[in-house]
């Protein structure tokens, strides 16, 4: 099938409006939030499954690669195309296909390929109850379905990765042909046409929905996680535990739909914010809190000094953002920068970062959005804690924590505004990075960005690096998940020198360690693929038509060896 038989056929499936092929339309789509970036033959979006359907069987006919992309949040471009492939892309795009169904009694709802953790929110706010993940990705407009199929974690103590054994999907078989699996356990009728209109219109009832002991989220997180005397990671991607069919697929399937799990919201909460320039006392909170606390907390972010200096000064456009307009804005917001971004690549008048710069000079008109009295804890206290606990747990961890205050460690409990100021700051962490690398693009070569998992027995948590690597970085900025022992750790390298090289050196040491990469994000096309994870994607995608090269993995029909070079 020629370019132009494959483009007429979409538009006769979607509308032309639906079909983007120019350069400046498709350019937000295949560049990533963060990185990725490669060139595309089209970006289609369907209005509904049977488009969806019906898109990727002209694809397979066309023996084109395709991604499936919803709003395009990934942090390790996974979501975006990439260059050197032996086919052309085609970007298939489902935010318009957000439905989301809440089953009675609202345990469990069906999320469609565009929806986003935000909108579920949203739909679960009236019944008392929340998503898997509540901060971070849910703000972003990150999708359900994206969450599901990269094993994402999150910043809740208790939830793990996002994991589901109830999914609809289709997969590229090995002889080319394609087919739709109903893992759902809801009777939806036979051919993938009744399958996906009638998921789509709903046209099921109660009586349709079993319910087999399929879990539908990781159900034993909450206990993994508290072995802290166990050699192993709590979570990662390559975690064999957490890869079935559509859970950490990373787009090696077209999924349709996923049935996740919802949690009761916490009636109360208190947030506590520890002090420390002590890396064994806080290793003493993680382990007590683990083995003892009657119940686990909600929230332990760690943040380190350099990155809260970081995200107070450049990340303060994302803290305003929120504070004066609320979450609504926040994905309104990413995607027109992203738009803007773009455009302004495209005139060489315009000096590098110009956008950044702008929106970096507006919000410095205003002045710190945190509080005073965390500012001084910054200033006193290289490492830092945000402690959220369930309202029942307040008195036993105050019991916790005067325990170990002797041990060069102290807390305070925080009011309503300084744990929202504390949660903001920790969120605007990994955009404020990105915003100083963009403006100072002068001194910063690029950002080595690394989420990893260590060892839930790891007693030295805290990185130390050799001088050879140290003199080649500006700045370490160190955050993240700390009792599930799950760190960000963003380092912002010198111009001139070698990022990629500085990059393998710095994996080859958490690897000595026993660490694990990624946690959370997936590989993208930032990290290999380990042999795990590369088997599975195989297994999932046996022609490498779907996402390929993610992982380092050929980029070729049928995962044909790649030319040396």
């Amino acid at each position: 099938m020629s370019h132009q038989s494959l483009i007429t056929c979409f538009i006769a499936i979607v509308g032309k409006r639906n079909v983007l092929t120019s350069e400046r339309k498709t350019a937000p789509y295949r560049k990533g939030f963060r990185e990725g970036h490669g060139p595309a033959l089209a970006v289609v979006k369907p209005l509904t499954l049977w488009q969806q359907w019906q898109l990727l069987e002209a694809c397979v006919k066309a023996n084109v690669i395709v991604i499936m992309q919803a709003a395009n949040t990934g942090l390790t471009g996974g979501s975006t195309p990439t260059q050197g492939c032996d086919r052309n892309t085609v970007i298939i795009n489902t935010t318009q296909i957000n439905d989301i169904h809440v089953l009675a009694p609202q345990h469990q709802i069906v999320a469609l390929p565009g929806a986003s953790l935000f909108s579920l929110e949203k739909a679960l706010a009236p019944y008392g109850r929340v998503p898997h993940s509540v901060i971070g990705s849910s703000c972003i407009g990150a999708s359900i379905v994206g969450g599901i199929c990269n094993n994402s974690g999150g910043a809740l103590v208790e939830r793990g990765p996002a994991y589901t054994e109830l999914a609809l999907y289709a997969k590229i078989n090995n002889d080319g042909s394609l087919t739709l699996v109903n893992e759902l356990d809801i009777e939806l009728g036979d051919t993938p046409e009744q399958i996906l209109n009638n998921l789509q219109n709903k046209a099921y009832s109660q009586d349709d929905i079993s319910n087999t002991g399929k879990l539908a989220s990781d159900r034993e997180y909450a206990d993994w996680v508290r072995q802290t005397s166990d050699n192993t990671p709590a979570r990662f991607n390559a975690d064999p535990r957490r890869l079935n069919q559509a859970s950490g697929c990373a787009g090696k399937l077209a999924v349709f739909a996923v049935r996740v799990d919802t949690f009761l919201k916490n009636e109360k909460e208190h947030t506590f914010y520890l002090g420390t320039n002590s890396t064994e006392a806080l290793q003493t909170v993680r382990k007590t809190l683990l083995e003892q606390a009657s119940d686990l907390p909600v929230y332990a972010e760690y943040l380190h000094r350099d990155i809260f200096e970081l995200s107070d000064n450049y990340g303060r456009d994302t803290v305003l953002l929120i504070k004066k307009l609320g979450t609504n804005w926040l994905p309104k917001f990413f995607n027109i920068k992203r738009q803007l971004d773009s455009v302004c690549q495209r005139m060489p008048f315009l000096k590098q970062g110009i956008v950044d710069k702008v929106v970096y000079k507006l919000a410095s008109l205003f002045p710190s959005q945190t509080p005073q009295k965390l500012q001084q804890w910054n200033e006193k206290y290289e490492h830092q804690l945000i402690l959220t606990v369930k309202g029942h747990l307040k008195d036993e961890t105050e019991a916790f924590l005067d325990t170990i205050k002797h041990q060069e460690l102290d807390y305070f409990l925080c009011s309503e505004a300084q744990a929202k100021s504390a949660y903001l700051l920790r969120f605007a962490a990994a955009g404020a990075a990105v915003q100083y690398a963009a403006i100072n693009h002068h001194e910063v070569e690029s950002i080595v960005a690394l989420d990893i998992a260590l060892k839930r027995n790891d007693l030295n948590w805290f990185e130390s690096l050799p001088e050879d690597l140290n003199k080649k970085i500006i700045n370490k900025l160190y955050y993240g998940h700390f009792l599930c022992h799950v760190f960000h750790q963003d380092y912002l390298i010198k111009k001139g020198e070698d990022s990629k090289a500085i990059k393998k050196a710095l994996l080859k040491l958490l690897e000595e360690r026993g660490a694990e990469y990624p946690a959370e994000h997936n590989v993208g096309h930032h990290y290999h693929a380990k042999p795990v994870l590369a088997d599975n994607y195989k297994k999932l995608d046996p022609t490498n038509s779907l996402n390929a090269g993610i992982g380092g993995m050929s980029k070729k029909l049928n995962y044909a060896a790649e030319e040396e070079h």
